[in-house]
């Protein structure tokens, strides 16, 4: 089964985009800052096992920050779970890993008694461990294994802060690298406002969630320069769920999955017209900007 993709400078961006250091980062796994380095210069990438606690430091779901296209076997459950092999003796009670590995290997069946505790400390249910299981001894025979897309789970939440809204703007519609700074923010907002209305550092405290409640001339001017509504930046729940669902297919588009952005798979209610509106234009903005994203 295909591991989980490792992008090195999407982990720098999101790290960099809420200021966590390195060496924080490092801390939290139990590797050193160094290491962390490694990652993102692309030197070295970390073991599958790691990346549930690195999305975790890093505050995004597992599945948004390392995607996998395709459904998990036996391997891919106990990495996503966070679980060396060889910590798997204990969740079944037994001296080795020996009857992990050789399912995982596609040698030899897990024993019925081994089940219950597998699915529960792999955080599934046992058919469907069972499932992965037969996906892992499909793959020893060398036998082709449908790569449909695995279940996503729950969705992600939508964004509900302010700090939580820019980021996720400056993360998903923009080529990579090409995001603006504070600096230019503060400046297209001053620019809007005819006057000094803000500074870099308080463009950077409302991004990192150290300020809030900005003056409304604030909100305008971000939005029309970040290419969204000003309701964007209203806490209206369901318009923020709705917008963070066509900026996920804007973050496909900027991989070139997707074209336009078409309201399919938004769930019973759609994409409203005004809010599918917004989100077309900032792919038009992501065509000028990024011409290649789409090709």
């Amino acid at each position: 089964m295909p591991a989980r993709r490792f992008d090195r400078s999407r982990v720098r961006e999101v790290r960099r985009a809420k200021e966590i250091p390195q060496s924080d980062v490092g801390t939290a796994l139990g590797v050193a800052d160094s290491t962390v380095a490694g990652w993102e210069l692309g030197l070295s990438v970390p073991d599958q096992e790691r990346l549930p606690d690195l999305a975790r430091v890093l505050g995004r779901p597992l599945n948004d920050l390392f995607p996998r296209t395709g459904l998990p076997d036996l391997t891919d459950l106990r990495c996503d779970a966070g679980l060396y092999r060889y910590e798997v003796a204990a969740v079944i009670g037994t001296k080795s890993d020996g009857p992990v590995a050789g399912a995982e290997q596609g040698v030899r069946r897990l024993k019925d008694k081994y089940v219950p505790a597998l699915a529960k400390a792999y955080g599934v249910v046992e058919d469907e461990l069972r499932r992965a299981e037969d996906r892992s001894f499909a793959k020893a025979r060398g036998e082709e294994v449908p790569v449909e897309p695995a279940d996503q789970g729950p969705p992600e939440a939508a964004p509900g802060t302010l700090a939580e809204k820019i980021t996720l703007l400056l993360e998903r519609s923009y080529p990579e690298g090409a995001a603006p700074g504070d600096e230019e923010m503060a400046q297209a907002v001053n620019a809007y406002a005819g006057s000094r209305v803000i500074t870099a550092q308080e463009i950077k405290d409302l991004r990192i969630g150290q300020a809030e409640d900005p003056a409304p001339v604030v909100l305008e001017g971000l939005a029309r320069f970040l290419g969204v509504s000003r309701l964007y930046f209203e806490p209206d729940e369901a318009v923020a769920r709705q917008v963070y669902e066509g900026l996920r297919l804007m973050s496909a588009a900027k991989k070139g999955k997707v074209g336009r952005v078409r309201a399919r798979g938004m769930g019973t209610e759609g994409l409203p017209p005004k809010v599918l509106s917004i989100l077309n234009d900032l792919a038009i903005e992501l065509d000028k900007a990024d011409p290649e994203a789409n090709g």
